[in-house]
C-alpha cells in the first residue's frame, strides 16, 4: 500500500506526451488543471464537483477544439477570490497570475463578487443533492448511523468551519437533523462538533481531498461529506471506500451552485456559461450525483 491516495488526473485535455511530475508525500497540485497558458478560457469554481465540472469542461473542449484549453481551479472560494482580488497566488514556489472569464460558487460568495463590480450578475444552475458517512471498505469500525458517531471509539473527520465555511454549515445541520430523526441527543452532536477531542478531525483547507486522505492515513474512521464526492470517491478509490447515505429528501441540507461571467467572459465565457445551463451538462452532473437546484 503507498502512503498516499493515487488521485487520477484531471483536465480538460490530457497530453500522453507530457511527464507528470509529482511527489505525492510532499509535491502534488490538485486543484488547478490544465494550461494556463494556452487555455483560451479560464474557470474559477469551488471545488466540491469537481468531478461533474471535470466531465463538462472536457465535454466543451470537445466541441469547440478552436478554445485550445480550459484552465480551471477546484479550490474552495476563499483561495480562488483572494487569486482574482490580488492578481496572483503562490502555489509552492510557483506564481500563478491567470484570471478567470467565468466564476462558479455558493451564492453568498458570488452575491460579494457582484457587490465589488467584479461580475454584473450570477444564476443557480446545479444543486448538491444530500450527504453520506464515507468509512474505509468492509467498515472495520460498523458505523450505520449518526448515533454510531457519538462512540468513544469512533473519530469524525469534517470540514473546517473557517477556512471552508459553506460546507461546514451544511455538514453540521445535516447532523443535526439526524439527531432529531434518530431521537438522539442533539447537545451530544453540538459537542462533538464543538468541543475539542482526539475523535473530532477538521480539515484544514481543501476538505474534498483531505477527507479521504484522512480515512486512508487511519487518522479518522468516517468522514461526512456531500453525497457527490462520496459517490466520486468510491468509483475512483473503490478499494479503499465505501459510504452510508445520510438522511432522506427531509432532513437532506444541501448546496447550490451559481455560476456568472467575469466581465464580458472573453470570447468563450459567455458560450461555456450557457453551455452549463444545458441538457447535456445537467445530464453530467446528474451523472456524478447532483441535481437540478430545486425551486
Amino acid at each position: 500500500m503507498t502512503n498516499s491516495l493515487d488521485w487520477p488526473q484531471e483536465a480538460a485535455l490530457r497530453s500522453e506526451l507530457s511527464q507528470r511530475w509529482l511527489q505525492p508525500e510532499s509535491n502534488i497540485c490538485l486543484d488547478f488543471h490544465g494550461d494556463p497558458v494556452t487555455a483560451g478560457l479560464v474557470v474559477f469554481s469551488d471545488g466540491n464537483h469537481h468531478m461533474a465540472l471535470e466531465a463538462s469542461v472536457k465535454r466543451f473542449v470537445k466541441q469547440h477544439p478552436e478554445v485550445v484549453d480550459i484552465f480551471y481551479a477546484t479550490t474552495p472560494p476563499g483561495v480562488i477570490v483572494n487569486l482574482l482580488k490580488n492578481g496572483q497566488l503562490v502555489l509552492g514556489n510557483l506564481s500563478l497570475s491567470r484570471l478567470p472569464n467565468v466564476f462558479i460558487s455558493p451564492p453568498d460568495i458570488l452575491d460579494k463578487l457582484q457587490a465589488d463590480g467584479y461580475l454584473a450578475s450570477h444564476r443557480a444552475f446545479m444543486q448538491s443533492k444530500g450527504n453520506a458517512l464515507l468509512v474505509r471498505k468492509s467498515n472495520p469500525k460498523n458505523i450505520q448511523s449518526v448515533a454510531d458517531l457519538l462512540r468513544e471509539d469512533v473519530r469524525l473527520f469534517i470540514s473546517n468551519p473557517v477556512t471552508e465555511r459553506a460546507s461546514y454549515e451544511v455538514y453540521e445541520q445535516a447532523l443535526l437533523n439526524q439527531s432529531i430523526e434518530q431521537k438522539i441527543s442533539e447537545a451530544a452532536i453540538k459537542d462533538l462538533l464543538n468541543k475539542p477531542s482526539d475523535r473530532l478531525i477538521n480539515g484544514k483547507r481543501i476538505h474534498h481531498r483531505e477527507a479521504p486522505q484522512c480515512l486512508f492515513d487511519d487518522k479518522a474512521d468516517v468522514a461526512i461529506i456531500y453525497h457527490h464526492l462520496a459517490l466520486r470517491y468510491t468509483r475512483i478509490f473503490p478499494e479503499h471506500f465505501e459510504f452510508i447515505p445520510l438522511g432522506n429528501d427531509d432532513t437532506s441540507v444541501t448546496n447550490t451552485y451559481h455560476i456568472g461571467l467575469l466581465g464580458d467572459g472573453g470570447r468563450w465565457g459567455q458560450q461555456f456559461h450557457d453551455f452549463m445551463f444545458s441538457d447535456e451538462v445537467i445530464e453530467l452532473y446528474i451523472e456524478h450525483g447532483l441535481q437540478r437546484p430545486i425551486k
